[in-house]
């Protein structure tokens, strides 16, 4: 048995170290996020995982939006080596990962017990400042009690007017209630999670361990016998308890060719699962690294012309709201869908939806300044037309200057390198190395073990081989990601428009009136369902 945590405890000024699971292709986003909005130092990277120091609270950790999932880093180092081994010596080189240097343990538990004290102590203050103004509100009961008495007879007659209404407020009232819920069994963790890592000896703390297991050791282990080891040597060495049910701790163990990482996650619900879309289509982290690319700035107006279930448009007004945003598409099912995740983010007045067709879009040429769309692989929603027709129309309502961020597959990207003469080389800003201080997560030794290794997966990751990205008009190419979505790849490639078409205005909008404005009326409007 080892020693108690050393020192007073962690303090926010001393900084801690942490980790994020990214899917392929996202660390580069990922990278400079942490930088940017948690102001991270030391940031490095190994395939699917970004490290990096910061001094963040948990409410600002919360606010990742590239990331799966986000660890508090154990212990990151050399791959087990199972080549030419007995078994029973591997079973001793992972009880090592516990056994040797154990102070790395406790002190995490003890950074971790003191990220969720003070985010407690936040919560508390503030309840407390919200007090006085309920006292406040108090005061005007009569007034409120009239006012409330009017609005219920306003919702009594909507409701009898229309029942699909009183349909979606209940649904809302629902989400409402899951999103509490989901809050308090959050708190509840925490402070169980609290109360037993305040015991000095932390015998009455309870752990599960969740084991991933890839390359050689996975033929040699499954990931229950790998979790089994680690879990007896954590018994042994520090006298918790194991709880494969209802856990105060989690223990997350990476084993691969390239490294062995131990941490435990920050929160039970992944930050890749955003409470505020009801009705999941593409992926979030996805979704918001394309808005991430897309130079959006406040004012502007953004277009979404195949907005799907509109992912895409909630993750950016969600990090960007002072802006116009407009999604519209072709399926009456897709834009039903789109409305209810919408008003479950309380956006339904930040976003106009309309049915329109994208290869006829009824807006006046160069009239947007960013477009974001996730172009249909065909699996499920076919386009019918030729890509670079598609690409034609976006060229023609966008302005000079404005940017397109596009989601391509492997087809489309083709079909665009086929319809094109001549192409120009991708954007070195594709590989996470170019982004200033940062780099790879390598010691000099495993630079030169393992630099052909991870150099050649993050090179994959960035450019996906391709040695040309195709110019389309007056679009030129500017930026190329390979990134995963599961089982495809897919390329998340950004354009800036150089120069005008010299087309004329295809529809003319009075001084002051929104582009999209006189389609309000029209047939092809479409902002809520039907």
């Amino acid at each position: 048995m080892v020693a108690s945590p050393t020192g007073s405890g962690w303090s926010p000024t001393a900084g801690a170290r942490f980790f994020c699971t990214a899917g392929r292709g996202l660390e580069p986003f990922l990278m400079r996020e942490v930088r940017a909005r948690l102001a991270a130092t030391q940031v490095e990277y190994i395939s699917g995982k970004v490290f990096f120091t910061t001094c963040s609270d948990l409410n600002m950790l919360k606010k990742l939006k590239s990331a799966e999932r986000l660890f508090l880093l154990i212990k990151k180092q050399f791959p087990l080596n199972v080549s030419s081994v007995s078994k029973g010596n591997i079973f001793n080189e992972m009880q090592r990962l516990v056994n040797d240097g154990p102070e790395s343990w406790l002190n995490a538990i003890s950074v971790w017990k003191n990220l969720l004290e003070l985010d407690a102590k936040k919560d508390k203050l503030c309840q407390r400042d919200a007090n006085p103004l309920k006292r406040k509100v108090g005061e005007n009961d009569v007034t409120n009690l009239k006012k409330l008495k009017t609005e219920q007879m306003q919702e009594l007659q909507e409701s009898r007017e229309c029942q699909p209404e009183k349909q979606m407020e209940e649904e809302r009232v629902e989400q409402g209630d899951f999103l509490m819920n989901r809050e308090k069994s959050q708190e509840a963790f925490q402070n169980e999670v609290v109360k037993a890592a305040d015991d000095p000896s932390q015998k009455d703390l309870t752990f599960r361990v969740s084991c991933r297991c890839s390359g050689a050791i996975a033929k040699t282990f499954t990931a229950q016998e790998v979790g089994r080891v680690i879990g007896i040597a954590l018994m042994k060495q520090f006298g918790w308890k194991a709880d494969l049910r209802n856990p105060n701790l989690e223990i997350f163990i990476h084993l691969n060719d390239i490294y062995s990482v131990v941490g435990i996650p920050v929160f039970r619900v992944p930050l890749a699962s955003r409470a505020y879309i009801k009705t999941a289509g593409l992926r979030s982290t996805i979704a918001w690294a394309m808005a991430s690319l897309a130079e959006i700035k406040a004012g502007a107006f953004v277009f979404d012309p195949m907005c799907g279930l509109g992912t895409i448009l909630l993750e950016a007004a969600k990090e960007w709201p002072d802006v116009y945003y407009v999604g519209a598409d072709v399926s009456d099912s897709q834009l039903l869908g789109a409305y209810d995740n919408l008003k479950a983010a309380g956006l339904q007045d930040k976003i106009e939806l309309l049915k329109v067709s994208v290869t006829e879009l009824p807006l006046p040429s160069e009239s947007v300044d960013v477009i974001i769309s996730d172009i249909p692989f065909g699996k499920k929603f076919k386009l019918g037309k030729d890509i670079k027709s598609i690409l034609q129309e976006m060229e023609r309502v966008l302005h000079v200057g404005g940017t397109i961020v596009l989601l391509l597959n492997n087809d489309h990207h083709r079909r665009l390198q086929d319809c094109e003469q001549s192409g120009i080389p991708s954007n070195s800003k594709g590989s996470p190395t170019d982004e200033p201080g940062i780099e790879k997560c390598l010691s000099p030794r495993e630079k030169t073990d393992l630099s052909d290794t991870v150099s050649s997966s993050s090179k994959a990751s960035s450019q996906g081989g391709l040695d040309k990205m195709p110019r389309v008009g007056s679009l030129a190419p500017v930026e190329c990601y390979q990134v995963s979505l599961g089982r495809t790849e897919a390329f998340i490639c950004k354009y800036r428009k150089s120069h005008s078409l010299g087309l004329e205005q295809a529809c003319c909008c009075e001084p002051g009136s929104s582009p999209v404005g006189q389609l309000h009326s029209s047939e092809g409007g479409c902002t809520g369902p039907s």
